[in-house]
């Protein structure tokens, strides 16, 4: 592929077929109809509206709810929804819309949809999008648009360009023009969303043909085929043969629906399986051969280990991004295998001995269908060295260092201790991700959540809404920081209104501590890290929340079990002690980050820090 063609010019070009669909239904004033006398399943057929034939797509798309605020140019979609009994959530901000949107993709492994009105309802929803997109989550998001054709008028309400705002944000974005194209252009969003490495999908519906009437016939699509690189597929392959060479798994988020197929690829290479932050449960952590996050010195101790063994890396189904490689501390092996369905993700961070382009669940069965070339001898040894290096990293999590206040990291594994296997996690952008995705075991896939890409600060608290919404009787938790739960704290007034029994875990210590591990060593001060003092208690008296409080390590165990066992949602204040606890990621990043800094860079931070380090009493705010 030349360099000049993006990932979103090709997802643009296996779009035309569909847009050319929609402009000759246009031209012709409709599509042509064809006998239909019952409605088969999945199919959109009669005369209705705009707004009906929207809904009745969504529904056979298999949406299970809707996200977002009602507004004038969606009033009459929203009554649709009541209407069709298609469920809906109300929610205070449409940040909040695009994260639940989100974080029901991620626990169900289907498109999240949004319904937002233009202009400032759009704008609002863009950061949540963009995690959406930068974490391949599927996502379609329904925006009113002010009104077209011949009602069409100046200096409409909300008048920005609702397309162009979406763009940046989304894989693609479909505008209607007339109401004949909406099942059309909601069917491909879904189609778009899921295909490939997914990700996000506009479709831009402006308000009067909601109550325009068409005759409908809409079936459902196929989808997009699987791209698959045969020759590099074979090439990888006969790397895999040389049993001489000791292979590693890298598994990233597009493992995350094939944990058989994974788990039986490691068994047959005998290979230690480490994830990316996304990728977290793809491979149940309890298995032998599982190493936990990363391999590198940002993750894991133990998958660092392990992986110092390693000969050969088989990544599959990872970008390499960032912030699960602690600032691309990620090491090179002698051999670099890297799999996935995007193009332009292979070898772009690691150098790649072989680059496959393909679905991981493709090329995991293809390997497997291989099995008896590929096959290594059982290695009892490997097994035991990971059982022992995984043990070194639990003593090391169970050392407590917290003197006034709660431990994180005993918050982190009594969580795991108390809550079902199948529990949903989801964590923010707080400095306890890292080691919440070092030292929560996870059981399963679709069980492990936190804005990787992206860092949406607020995130977790809507997307756990999201998530619960749909899985009835399922223990969530939401676990943030006081300073991400600024952002979104009202939709926590969501979950008492809709009875949603989302277990949230504040770690206080007014103050952005991630911020603030980050500027003490470079600056020797922080700068507009302190957060003011809240009375937590008060704002769960004003919500309507159950509340309580942990204020030492030694409550922290009931207190969880105390919060697990109220049927409805509970807001826990957790009085955070952070200490001196090491965090693996910020010295791995801080250590790379030092390595690439030119001389005079490296010059200018040490004359700073040697004149500040005289400075007894720092002005920290």
């Amino acid at each position: 592929m030349s360099e000049g063609v993006s990932r979103r010019d090709v997802l643009k070009l296996l779009a035309v077929p569909g847009l050319a669909g929609l402009a000759v239904g246009a031209a012709r004033g409709g599509p042509e109809l064809l006998p239909h006398p019952r409605r088969a399943a999945g199919w959109v057929s009669g005369n209705m509206t705009g707004s009906e034939a929207l809904v009745e797509t969504l529904i056979a798309e298999g949406t299970d709810c809707v996200f977002g605020i009602p507004g004038a140019q969606e009033n009459e979609l929203w009554d649709t929804f009541k209407s069709k009994r298609l469920p809906y959530l109300l929610v205070t901000h449409e940040f909040s819309a695009a994260a639940m949107a989100d974080g029901y993709a991620r626990s169900t492994g289907k498109p999240g949809v949004l319904c937002v009105v233009p202009g400032p309802g759009l704008t609002n929803s863009l950061t949540g999008l963009g995690e959406s997109l930068l974490d391949s989550i599927p996502v379609v998001c329904i925006v009113g648009d002010v009104a077209n054709g011949e009602r069409f008028r100046p200096f409409q309400v909300h008048s920005l360009n609702q397309a162009a705002l979406l763009r940046p944000v989304t894989k693609q974005v479909f505008e209607v023009q007339t109401a004949a194209q909406i099942p059309m252009a909601v069917r491909r969003a879904f189609q778009l969303a899921r295909a490939g490495e997914p990700g996000p999908v506009g479709v831009v519906v402006p308000y009067n043909l909601l109550i325009d009437f068409a005759q409908y016939h809409s079936g459902p699509l196929d989808p997009i085929p699987l791209p698959f690189d045969e020759a590099a597929c074979q090439r990888a392959l006969c790397l895999l043969q040389h049993r001489e060479l000791r292979v590693g798994i890298y598994a990233g988020l597009g493992c995350m629906d094939y944990p058989r197929a994974l788990i039986q690829l490691a068994e047959t290479l005998q290979a230690p399986v480490a994830t990316s932050m996304s990728g977290k449960g793809c491979m149940p952590e309890t298995h032998p051969l599982s190493v936990g996050w990363g391999y590198g010195p940002q993750g894991c101790g133990a998958a660092e280990k392990v992986f110092k063994d390693v000969d050969v890396t088989l990544a599959i189904g990872v970008k390499y991004g960032e912030v699960s490689t602690g600032f691309y501390s990620q090491p090179q092996t002698q051999y670099f295998i890297h799999v996935d369905i995007n193009p332009e993700n292979l070898g772009r961070v690691m150098r790649a001995n072989v680059a496959v382009l393909a679905d991981a669940g493709v090329f995991m069965e293809t390997c497997l269908a291989h099995a008896d070339s590929i096959r290594r001898l059982a290695n009892p040894r490997l097994q035991c060295n990971i059982r022992v290096c995984k043990q070194d990293d639990m003593r090391c999590h169970q050392q407590i260092h917290a003197r006034c206040g709660a431990d994180p990291m005993a918050l982190i594994l009594a969580l795991r201790r108390c809550t079902q296997p199948n529990a949903l996690m989801f964590v923010d952008v707080t400095v306890s991700q890292y080691w919440t995705t070092e030292a929560f075991t996870c059981l399963g896939p679709r069980t492990f959540f936190n804005p990787t890409n992206n860092q949406s600060m607020g995130w977790s608290i809507p997307a756990s809404l999201g998530a619960q919404k749909v899985h009835h009787g399922q223990q969530v938790i939401c676990l943030t920081g006081d300073g991400c739960m600024l952002m979104s704290a009202m939709e926590i007034s969501t979950a008492v209104r809709d009875s949603l029994p989302v277990k949230f875990f504040i770690l206080d210590d007014q103050a952005y501590h991630y911020m603030q591990a980050l500027q003490q060593a470079a600056y020797l001060r922080t700068t507009a890290t302190i957060l003011a003092r809240l009375d937590y208690r008060a704002l769960a008296q004003g919500w309507g929340v159950a509340y309580q409080e942990i204020l030492c390590t030694g409550d922290i165990e009931p207190r969880v079990r105390c919060a697990l066992e109220h049927p409805g949602p509970v807001l826990t204040r957790v009085a955070i002690d952070y200490r001196k606890r090491p965090v693996r990621w910020i010295s791995a990043a801080r250590k790379k980050y030092s390595h690439e800094l030119t001389t005079h860079q490296k010059r200018m931070f040490l004359c700073r820090m040697g004149s500040r380090c005289l400075d007894r009493h720092p002005d920290n705010d």
